[in-house]
């Protein structure tokens, strides 16, 4: 990871991650909490949460399009809040966004806290004006409010987690096996283009994501021949 210093957005440093140091330390931290699975499954991400950062998901009601925030202090995350908006939609689809909106706010977490730590102190973050160490949250990816980042390479960044959190790469390589075949000298793995929407839905129920995450975990892992890649 390197950082460069920026006059753009609320932080005075921005770090720099490429998409394998975002998967190693996802996938780093989900072995060290004893979470990563040996086949693939669905990623237990509120148990996560709560060994890894040592505070409890809760739920509170946040202004209309706010899914959630991450609160830090000197030493760490403080609190993980999900808006009660998404507890009350019930189903499988809003439980699935639970999911990935924890996903989001976990990759701030393992992204961003030095940021606060080391005494940034990002303003209007939250948009009532209050200076507090929180980061709010509306481009959660799967979600009605995707991909609007205007700049906001800190929400970009934690939505390029929840594909590490919730669909590891080495295990997703196992899930797509049967849609796969090998080419190249190497005889490495690519998925059959007639096969990644099959894929995706076989990848959702594994992993217990919604289809729109499966599939763009998928361009991740097994970039378009044509790079007509979805984006988080």
């Amino acid at each position: 990871m390197r950082t460069f210093r920026t006059n753009r957005g609320p932080f005075a440093a921005r770090p720099f991650y490429k998409p394998t140091e975002i998967d190693r330390i996802c996938g780093d931290a989900l072995k060290a909490a004893g979470l990563m699975p040996d086949a693939p499954e669905a990623i237990r991400i509120d148990r996560f949460v709560e060994k890894h950062f040592k505070v409890s998901p809760r739920y509170e009601a946040l202004p209309d399009g706010v899914l959630g925030f991450t609160a830090f202090g000197p030493t760490g995350v403080t609190a993980i809040v999900i808006t009660t908006a998404l507890d009350d939609e019930g189903g499988s689809v809003s439980e699935r966004r639970i999911r990935t909106t924890l996903a989001h706010e976990a990759g701030h977490g393992l992204l961003h806290t030095h940021l606060f730590a080391l005494g940034e102190k990002p303003p209007k973050l939250f948009e009532d004006g209050h200076d507090r160490p929180e980061i709010l949250c509306r481009d959660v990816h799967g979600t009605p409010h995707e991909s609007r980042y205007d700049g906001r390479w800190w929400e970009f960044q934690a939505n390029r987690a929840i594909g590490g959190l919730l669909m590891p790469r080495g295990l997703v390589t196992k899930a797509a096996a049967p849609f796969c075949e090998e080419r190249g000298g190497l005889g490495l793995p690519a998925l059959k283009e007639d096969q990644r929407e099959r894929a995706a839905r076989e990848l959702a129920g594994i992993f217990d994501v919604n289809p729109v995450v499966a599939r763009i975990r998928l361009d991740d892992v097994f970039a378009r021949e044509d790079s007509g890649q979805l984006t988080l």
